[in-house]
């Protein structure tokens, strides 16, 4: 394990200094059974036979001067059955107890005494050994997501696993304390050979992994304070339906049923954006005779062949960047092109191309509401392609799936929606011009299909699926909901937009 500095202060025994090494190496490698400890003057080796409770065997090594060895020597006699010393150039080694004896209450209590009479540095080198080593079984966490119903499960050194369910982290006693040597020895084992080179490389990876009968996983590892973080999402093996979500059947089947243009789902990080796209995936491949080509970092659900043909590539392995697959990809006659996440210009670009020439386009990004998705795309370019842009997404954008995941009553939780429609001037006039309030207007007039997070909270509240306290929580616009729970609540008028800049412009 790598050494590391910590400045600790004045401490007066090699006790308290080990204590606070273990308390540090706890959080950051693991529980050490042995702990190493050095200085320019004095050294000290901790160990103890189990994960837990006081070091009881030490070894100290000091560089000191006759006086102090004289003092050492007085201790040493008084302890002649708990320790041992031993001179050399100027060092001297003292063994608490006897290689070959127990230790007892009055060896600790010798090794108290004995740094008494040393002056122990402020600033030590730390190192761990001994760490626990027994394998991770896969298998035992996935069992565990399956009975927890959790989406992920975290591991870190220092801490039980950590499962996330409904949103919220829980820690488990499944398994116990884990250390970097366990968790780096599971990366190694499920990491294909340039996953794991790539970890090593760059300090971080993402790969997917099968536990055959149980699912599939999106499996994610970094370093953080030099130690190694895993996180293991869960993906089922069955692809669920839009019921199963609890997404509205009949607008998804509309919008799966889409021949061409750019659908984007949106949200914020684990909104559930990944399995929508996938049940959308699938909901096209079990009903229509088509190719449909994806493009991930890294692949998650995993589709089989069903009514249409299903090619799936993976960033790295299959291709070197989302903009050569998206562009390739228009010479492999797909029908469907569903790119994992649209995060920089030019594959946002290829996308709209694909889109515009008679693709249905689909792919995820990061946003809080429907209506700000066109300034989030807009951002990612330079200022002088921008009025470009928005023309294009104008003309290729047919709908923005925004989603909340909201604890329901009675356990788990389901998502809120926000959908926009590109299916009214206001809100092609919004695209155009970049104004994300024209476009949520617009969304609310009775002549689109659209709707905003408040009025679906408000009908999810109303059926009794969620509780008033979350359905305010989840609101972009509390008011709004709080007017629409009242009756009181009036469609803005198109005009309003126009009337709040004029306004803006005079008191400017």
């Amino acid at each position: 394990m790598a050494e590391f500095i910590l400045g600790i202060g004045q401490q007066q025994s090699v006790r308290a200094v080990v204590g606070m090494i273990e308390r540090h190496l706890r959080r950051t490698q693991g529980i050490p059974r042995k702990i190493s400890v050095l200085s320019d003057v004095v050294n000290v080796v901790a160990e103890r036979p189990e994960f837990k409770g006081d070091f009881i065997c030490f070894v100290l090594r000091a560089y000191v001067n006759g006086k102090t060895v004289q003092a050492l020597q007085e201790v040493v006699s008084e302890y002649s059955n708990e320790c041992t010393l031993e001179q050399e150039e100027g060092w001297v080694t003292l063994q608490c107890p006897p290689s070959g004896k127990p230790s007892t209450p009055r060896v600790l209590e010798a090794v108290d005494k004995l740094s008494l009479c040393l002056k122990l540095p402020e600033v030590w080198r730390g190192k761990g050994d001994n760490y626990r080593i027994d394998r991770i079984s896969p298998e035992l966490l996935f069992q565990a997501m399956v009975q927890y119903k959790a989406s992920d499960v975290h591991l870190s050194p220092g801490v039980h696993p950590v499962f996330r369910i409904d949103g919220d982290t829980h820690h488990s006693e499944l398994l116990g304390v884990l250390s970097s040597v366990q968790i780096l020895s599971l990366l190694r084992e499920l990491a294909p050979k340039n996953y794991w080179d790539e970890f090593e490389s760059f300090k971080q990876t993402s790969f997917n992994f099968h536990q055959v009968g149980m699912g599939y996983s999106r499996i994610s590892a970094f370093i953080k304070s030099g130690a190694p973080h895993m996180t293991i999402r869960f993906l089922p093996e069955t692809i669920p339906s839009f019921e199963d979500l609890c997404l509205p059947p009949d607008t998804m089947q509309n919008l799966s049923n889409l021949s061409h243009g750019l659908l984007l789902v949106t949200g914020m990080t684990g909104s559930g954006k990944t399995t929508t796209v996938a049940s959308v995936v699938d909901y096209v491949n079990s009903h229509k005779a088509m190719h449909i080509l994806t493009i991930e970092n890294p692949i998650e659900y995993v589709h089989a062949n069903k009514k249409s043909i299903i090619s799936q590539r993976s960033l790295g392995a299959d291709v070197a960047t989302f903009n050569d697959a998206v562009t390739g990809a228009l010479r492999h006659d797909p029908d469907v092109i569903v790119i994992g996440e649209m995060r920089d210009p030019d594959t946002i670009r290829a996308a709209i191309n694909a889109a515009a020439t008679g693709h249905l386009v689909v792919s995820t990004l990061h946003s809080n509401t429907a209506s700000e998705v066109v300034n989030r795309i807009v951002s990612f370019f330079d200022p002088i392609e921008r009025d470009l842009v928005k023309l294009q997404i104008r003309d290729c954008l047919r709908c923005v799936i925004c989603q909340r995941l909201v604890p329901r009553i009675g356990g788990g939780r389901m998502p809120a929606l926000e959908i926009l429609f590109n299916d009214v001037k206001a809100i092609g006039d919004g695209i155009t011009t970049g104004d994300s309030d024209l476009i949520r207007i617009g969304m609310q007039q009775t002549v689109s299909h659209s709707f905003v997070f408040e009025q679906y909270l408000y009908r999810m509240y109303k059926d009794g699926k969620i509780d008033l306290d979350r359905a305010r929580e989840f609101a972009t616009d509390v008011s709004m909901l709080d007017q629409l729970l009242m009756g009181t609540y009036s469609i803005p008028r198109l005009d309003s937009i126009k009337n709040k800049g004029d306004h803006e412009a005079f008191r400017v």
